[in-house]
C-alpha cells in the first residue's frame, strides 16, 4: 500500500471511480481519495500502519503538517500553524519530524518569483523539528545557517537522512534521531535530495541533479537567491554511509520520489520522462 499525492481535490468533492480509472492502467487498484479541498501533499505512513501524516493548506496560509487516519478520517492539525512547514514524517515510537520556519517568524515567507521558470525555494529558515504525535513537546533537533528538511527515518529506527545547505551546496546528510551524530553523504556538485532508505536501512535511494556547462552557472546563481530548479533529476542509489553511489536513471527527465520495495532490488518513482517539457507525471 502507498499513498498517491494530487495537487488539490476535484472541486471539493468525491470523484467517481471513472475520474480515477485509465484504461492503460495495470497496476493499481482500490484507489481511494483521502483528502478533499485545498492542496495536500507528501503523504506517508506511520510505521504501525494506523496514521498519515502529510502537509495541506487551502486558499490562504502556509503549508501545515495534519495526521490523519489511514481511511481519512480524524484530520488534525499537529504543527503549530505558524511560518511554513514541509517535509514530515514519522520515527518508530509515533513521534514526528517535521521542517519549519516558525522559530524565525510567525508569517509564511514570501514565495520565489516564478515569472523566469518554475524553482523550488530552499527557505534557509527551515529547521527540523521533532514533537509528540499531537504536536506538543515540539524541540529542534536539526539546526544550520542553511535549508535544512527533507528529512526521513530508516525503517530499523535508528537513522535520520535529511538534504541541507549548510555546506553551501544541496547535500544529502545522516544523523542519529535525536540529531546528533551528523554525517555528510554525498559531495558531488548539483542538488542531492528527496532520500528513503531501504527496508533494512541499508541503503538509500535519492534524486540528484548534475548541472553542466551553462546549467551549472544557472544552479550556482539559483543556490545563491536559495533557490534550485528541478528540471533534470536522476534518480540514484547509495549505501547508507554515502558509499557505493551509482546512477539508476538516465532520461533526462525530471524524476521525483523514489521509493525503495519491500523486496530491496526494485524502485518506484514519479517521472515525466513521456514528455519532460511537461508536468504530466507518472509512475514506474
Amino acid at each position: 500500500m502507498f499513498v498517491l499525492s494530487r495537487a488539490a481535490a476535484l472541486d471539493g468533492g468525491k470523484p467517481l471511480p471513472s475520474q480515477w480509472h485509465d484504461r492503460r492502467e495495470r497496476h493499481l487498484a482500490n484507489i481511494i481519495q483521502l483528502t478533499f479541498g485545498g492542496e495536500n501533499a507528501e503523504a506517508y505512513f506511520s510505521f504501525d500502519e494506523k496514521n498519515i501524516i502529510y502537509q495541506a493548506h487551502g486558499d490562504e496560509g502556509c503549508d501545515q503538517i495534519y495526521v490523519m487516519n489511514i481511511d481519512g478520517t480524524n484530520k488534525r492539525l499537529v504543527s503549530t500553524g505558524k511560518g511554513r512547514t514541509t517535509c514530515s514524517y514519522f520515527l518508530p515510537n509515533g513521534e514526528i519530524l517535521y521542517a519549519s520556519t516558525h522559530e524565525h517568524s510567525p508569517e509564511c515567507p514570501p514565495l520565489p518569483d516564478r515569472s523566469r521558470g518554475y524553482v523550488w525555494p530552499l527557505y534557509p529558515q527551515y529547521e527540523i523539528y521533532r514533537a509528540h504525535a499531537d504536536g506538543t513537546h515540539l524541540r529542534c533537533i536539526i539546526r544550520s545557517d542553511g535549508y535544512d528538511a527533507e528529512a526521513t527515518v530508516s525503517p530499523t529506527g535508528d537513522k535520520i537522512v535529511f538534504t541541507s545547505t549548510r555546506d553551501r551546496d544541496i547535500e544529502l546528510y545522516s544523523c542519529d534521531l535525536d540529531g546528533t551524530n551528523v554525517r555528510r553523504l554525498t559531495h558531488a556538485f548539483g542538488y542531492d535530495g528527496g532520500a528513503f532508505y531501504s527496508l533494512d536501512g541499508t541503503k538509500i535511494v535519492f534524486r540528484a541533479s548534475r548541472p553542466k556547462g551553462k546549467d551549472s552557472i544557472e544552479y550556482a546563481q539559483l543556490l545563491q537567491q536559495h533557490l534550485v530548479r528541478p528540471r533534470a533529476l536522476e534518480i540514484y542509489v547509495m549505501d547508507a554511509d554515502g558509499s557505493n553511489i551509482r546512477q539508476v536513471t538516465n532520461n533526462g527527465a525530471a524524476n521525483f520520489a523514489p521509493f525503495f520495495h519491500p523486496d530491496g532490488k526494485r524502485i518506484i518513482f514519479a517521472s515525466n520522462m513521456a514528455d519532460p517539457s511537461s508536468r504530466n507525471f507518472d509512475l514506474y
